[in-house]
């Protein structure tokens, strides 16, 4: 079926879902508050079903253009010693593609020129949504791509779900040197991630106590391994990106609503279309499996391939929605619980017991 949509927020899950029901023949409107989009360079991991995801959304072919393979990673103690090797080969193995990575701005730019090839969908920079009732009105459907802090969700679902802290702050980074290893340092009650981003640079990350300040970060890292000092030292400061880390609580009951509101309280003529939320709007997750991105990204792809196959109307709308639900929230969910489970036992004090449960993973 098509319709029309407007898509609140443009980043990647946004963008993704605008091009998605543009494929499908949707018309399409984005909007983003922000005057400018994000194009800080830290580096995202694009897993196979997600790449396959992006493939069909048209777009694959320009994230192989400058994403990279990431293999051989290990997990190791702050001396560098490996306890485990992270299972990228086996994934690789299995899906027959391997885990990329890409910096944020190529991601974005490649769905940018997905969306501008098709020359009719308006990017709407400076949009700051606060009425989304009145948003809604004349739609077919709205998306709430907007992040943590949705207002879309919050219209609809009410302040009940919503950012969590988990007691860390991430640092990120790019240093303009190859690191010769990859992988996560695991120390106690912090840890250190490296990965390759473009020939050339390295893409690296640091997870630590909130009240680190970025004067502390390097002391925090003082006698691990190489290359994490000579990183930090090769990075400037000014350039680090910092962000508490935080998650969705509790997890939302469904990704769709219809309006919300009793009829008696809409007036006739005047109710709002149905909303899907999908990203971080839908189920925020810390960054600990590297699964942010792929989520939205897999979000996008269901509900447009569910609304192209749905029938015309608004029931088929709805019913598009309820297999939107069904196929993404409990993965979704999944995924999140997983990563903030991770965060908990990578960040433990008690280092002895958890590298004794590390050193038992397959290699």
């Amino acid at each position: 079926m098509t319709g029309t949509a407007t898509v609140v927020g443009a980043g990647i899950g946004g963008l993704a879902t605008a091009i998605g029901l543009r494929r499908a023949g949707w018309a399409v409107t984005v909007l983003e508050r922000r005057t400018e989009l994000e194009r800080y360079g830290a580096a995202f991991g694009i897993h196979p079903t997600a790449q396959s995801a992006l493939d069909r959304l048209g777009v694959g072919d320009a994230l192989h253009d400058h994403a990279v393979p990431y293999r051989d990673a290990h997990i190791r103690t702050p001396a560098g010693r490996p306890l485990a090797r992270l299972p990228l080969e086996r994934i690789e193995s299995k899906a027959g593609r391997p885990e990329l990575l890409i910096s944020r701005p190529y991601l974005l730019d490649a769905l940018l020129a997905g969306l501008d090839a098709f020359g009719d969908v308006p990017l709407k920079l400076g949009e700051r949504v606060t009425d989304v009732d009145a948003l809604t009105a004349g739609q077919d459907l709205v998306i709430g791509a907007d992040g943590i802090r949705s207002a879309v969700r919050t219209a609809r679902f009410g302040d009940r779900s919503g950012p969590r802290r988990v007691g860390t702050v991430a640092w990120i980074g790019i240093a303009d040197f190859e690191s010769p290893v990859h992988g996560e340092t695991w120390g106690s009650g912090r840890f250190f991630g490296l990965t390759p981003v473009e020939p050339g640079r390295t893409n690296w990350y640091a997870t630590v106590p909130e009240a680190t300040t970025a004067e502390e970060l390097r002391a925090s890292f003082t006698g691990w391994h190489d290359p994490i000092p000579r990183i930090l030292d090769a990075t400037d400061p000014a350039t680090w990106i910092r962000y508490e880390m935080r998650h969705l609580h509790p997890a939302l009951p469904s990704f769709v609503s219809a309006d919300a509101r009793p009829a008696s309280r809409v007036p006739t003529g005047a109710r709002p279309a149905p909303v899907a939320l999908v990203g971080d709007a839908a189920h925020a997750m810390t960054p600990n499996l590297g699964q942010g991105a792929c989520t939205a990204i897999l979000d996008a792809d269901a509900l447009t391939r569910a609304l192209a196959a749905a029938p015309p109307g608004p029931a088929g709308i709805a019913g598009a929605l309820r297999a939107y639900d069904a196929e993404r929230r409990r993965s979704a969910q999944r995924t999140a619980f997983g990563s903030r489970t991770l965060h908990r036992f990578m960040s433990t004090e008690r280092t002895r017991l958890r590298d004794a449960a590390v050193r038992l993973l397959p290699g």
